[in-house]
């Protein structure tokens, strides 16, 4: 038979598994998407490049929304397990606060960039140059896409220091 405690500590784990799952799917796609993409770019192939931007726009959904959503569930049910705050514990709320700042450069920011690029992608797939508006939009979205990283990987960082 187990005990409350025993039942208690065992929900936690299974919400840690659940939380660290999702920071995994998370930031190894936001980071390995970044680092094709840029490569794909460089290559100069419009078919390889236009690939890439779908590719990006796919796993974007899949794995950074799939990640976000556990991240959520499993951060939320652990600190129920643990009876924790999530306003008064400090380090809970600051890295809710970097995570919702990343998030936020991601949907208003980086989402629409992805969006116009597919569509220009999907252009010059079929045959042409690549524009220089896709050059630029690519430039910007490493731009912003780092920034929007920093917030997260703080995040990452508050989760463990617990400062």
């Amino acid at each position: 038979m187990t005990t409350g405690f025993a039942q208690g500590h065992v929900m936690y784990l299974a919400w840690k598994f659940v939380h660290l799952a999702g920071v995994v799917l998370l930031v190894g796609n936001v980071t390995i998407t970044a680092i094709w993409k840029v490569f794909a770019d460089r290559t100069g192939e419009p078919k390889t490049i236009a690939f890439a931007q779908r590719m990006v726009n796919g796993t974007d959904w899949v794995c950074t929304g799939g990640g976000i959503l556990l991240i959520v569930a499993g951060g939320y049910g652990m600190a129920a397990s643990a009876g924790l705050n999530i306003v008064t514990t400090r380090w809970l709320l600051w890295g809710q606060i970097l995570f919702v700042l990343s998030g936020i450069l991601w949907l208003c920011v980086l989402v629409p960039l992805q969006i116009r690029q597919a569509r220009l992608a999907a252009v010059f797939a079929q045959g042409g140059p690549i524009p220089d508006a896709y050059r630029n939009l690519s430039a910007r979205w490493l731009v912003w896409g780092i920034a929007a990283t920093v917030p997260l990987v703080a995040a990452l960082f508050v989760m463990i220091a617990k400062p």
